[in-house]
């Protein structure tokens, strides 16, 4: 049997029947895509166009401060350049993203966003502290939901965290899930959500993630199943007519409308 933990149902985070989620903030003509993971791009994507649920990464600074950003580094997306974790803060709030928004603490984040579902990806060790502290700072237990590549880094935040905070499946434990029946009894105990792509490459073969099997241990363990990026219509379509719960996308506009024109926009 399931544990009360892996039930899904018993978290507020998944109380809508589909969730459409703003990756990095989202964008669409009014937001341009260098201005991902700002403050201007999630409040364009709940204060502009609605929406309940953003997604967003996590970083933390030499000097122990958790940072909404997807990278690692400052370069790709900042005026700046440098590794994160090796900056103190001082130094990192000094890049704009795009050149000209400033990188948002998690702690912004949550003040701007009060009543937001956001999902969160651990991307280094050393957010780990700082996202707990943030989290029972802002109170924020019931509307967030924890990801990360790495199972170890997972685990870590399950158990300095506690039961309280929805968390989803690392990608070890997706793979088991999509190809062997029997081992994710053994080692899904404890995560809500699949949060995944479509597709994977594994070397040069492209292998479906999405598979009958994980969608039978899902259910059978009331887990919710997110599929990640999807920009396109048709496919927005096909996913939720197959029967996914929610869908993380950059064309935000594409897919309010696709949801909305289905009537499942809350």
């Amino acid at each position: 049997m399931s544990s009360p933990r892996a039930n899904a149902t018993r978290f507020e985070y998944f109380d809508t029947p589909f969730a459409a989620l703003a990756h990095r903030g989202g964008w669409d003509e009014h937001c341009p895509a260098p201005l991902e993971n700002s403050l201007r791009a999630f409040e364009h994507a709940v204060g502009d166009l609605g929406y309940r649920y953003v997604e967003t990464d996590v970083h933390a600074t030499s000097d122990g401060v958790l940072i909404a950003l997807h990278d690692e580094h400052l370069d790709r997306v900042t005026d700046r350049r440098g590794a994160v974790s090796e900056l103190p803060f001082s130094q990192v709030r000094r890049a704009l993203i795009g050149g000209t928004e400033p990188i948002p603490t998690m702690d912004e984040v949550f003040e701007a966003l009060p009543q937001t579902r956001i999902n969160i990806d651990i991307k280094q060790e050393n957010a780990i502290v700082p996202l707990v502290d943030a989290i029972r700072r802002h109170r924020a237990q019931a509307r967030v939901c924890v990801a990360s590549f790495s199972p170890t880094r997972l685990l870590r935040f399950r158990r300095l965290m506690g039961p309280t905070v929805a968390t989803a499946a690392s990608m070890d434990a997706v793979a088991w899930s999509a190809y062997v029946p029997w081992l994710p009894r053994l080692i899904n105990a404890g995560v809500q959500a699949f949060q995944i792509p479509r597709t994977q490459w594994i070397g040069p073969l492209r292998v479906p993630v999405l598979t009958a099997w994980l969608r039978s241990v899902a259910r059978e363990r009331d887990m919710r199943v997110h599929l990640w990026t999807v920009d396109g219509q048709q496919e927005m379509t096909e996913l939720i007519d197959a029967g996914v719960d929610g869908i993380v996308s950059n064309r935000i506009d594409v897919l309010r409308r696709v949801v909305a024109g289905r009537g499942q926009w809350s």
